[in-house]
């Protein structure tokens, strides 16, 4: 992911001016990582080392994703809809 399309993905989510770490902002950085890993995977099905930083990030959003569908159940349920995830 290069710069350009991380500051275009912070600009879409981010709540206010400046916010680069909210929950909704992590969750769609690491939505788009994850699924770069995961084209590379389908070229390189033996790079176990990436396979295991995706295992890592995928973890990390679902913990992400259970703390704002607790305390934000509203914002969870449009940033599942705006991300195309399954929940």
């Amino acid at each position: 992911m290069d710069r350009e399309e991380k500051e275009k993905i912070i600009e879409s989510y981010k709540i206010h001016d400046g916010d680069t770490g909210s929950v909704e902002v992590q969750v769609a950085l690491l939505t788009s990582r994850i699924a770069h890993l995961t084209e590379h995977l389908k070229v390189h099905p033996k790079d176990f080392h990436s396979r295991r930083g995706l295992l890592k990030m995928v973890g990390k959003r679902r913990r992400l994703l259970r703390y704002l569908r607790e305390r934000k159940p509203a914002v969870y349920k449009e940033l599942i809809a705006k991300l195309n995830l399954r929940r």
